[in-house]
């Protein structure tokens, strides 16, 4: 059996959907991939999450086992043998740890980058809980943050949860013609009701002049997910010659 690349525990994944436009999403989308769409509808979502026990082939550094990330991500599908596989694109993601990001660069030439970060999670009744995701761009801190119900309940089949959630594969570009693909296994997860939320990203200057629209825009809603302990397979390049 494959050994995992990265272990960790995901918790309390907040997650702000955004209608995508296609025509722009184009641009970063890899080879042999193809945009995905739940009730014909494009997404983007900013999402936020505490990464804890992190290990990379078994071993853990000193420092970098818990810290914050925030990406932002987009839906697509590959398909293999005659089966889709759903899977995310990353346009960039955010984390606190300049070696995490030398890492996943490295390895999986995802688009990491280092930022001032923190996290917030408050119980502040016996119902209640509050989240919030935070980092610094220009001097100026960004955030994500919801209030949620402490109560968690299933996903139903065939809903947006579920399409916002169940992606299992990571897929990166690497050129016009080859993509790189790895697979994160985990449980289905469970969701906090999300009573309220709010958003600050300073999308321009993370993402450039073509994504800020998206972002500031009203967002579909927002979903907190549970998380749970995950695993990063190793990843595989994709060719199939030239387009």
């Amino acid at each position: 059996m494959m050994r995992p690349f990265l272990t960790a525990a995901w918790k309390k994944l907040l997650m702000i959907n955004f209608e995508a436009d296609p025509a722009v999403l184009r641009h970063w989308l890899p080879a042999h991939t193809e945009l995905d769409t739940w009730n014909n509808t494009h997404y983007i979502s900013l999402v936020g999450f505490l990464f804890e026990n992190t290990r990379v082939r078994g071993f853990s550094l000193p420092g970098h086992r818990t810290f914050e990330e925030v990406n932002l991500r987009f839906y697509v599908r590959y398909k293999e043998s005659g089966t889709w596989k759903r899977g995310v694109v990353f346009v960039k993601e955010l984390v606190p740890k300049p070696l995490i990001t030398l890492v996943a660069n490295s390895i999986y030439r995802e688009r990491y980058a280092t930022y001032e970060m923190s996290h917030s999670w408050q119980y502040p009744d016996a119902h209640s809980l509050k989240v919030s995701y935070r980092w610094k761009v220009e001097n100026e801190w960004n955030h994500l943050s919801a209030t949620a119900l402490q109560a968690t309940q299933s996903i139903l089949p065939g809903s947006e949860a579920e399409f916002i959630t169940e992606h299992y594969w990571g897929y990166t570009q690497l050129n016009a013609y080859s993509t790189s693909e790895y697979q994160v296994t985990h449980p289905q997860w469970e969701i906090h009701p999300v009573t309220d939320f709010a958003y600050h990203c300073n999308a321009c200057a993370l993402y450039g002049n073509s994504l800020e629209p998206m972002l500031q825009q009203q967002p579909l809603g927002a979903l907190l997910a549970v998380g749970s302990d995950i695993a990063v397979m190793p990843g595989k390049t994709i060719r199939r010659g030239t387009l």
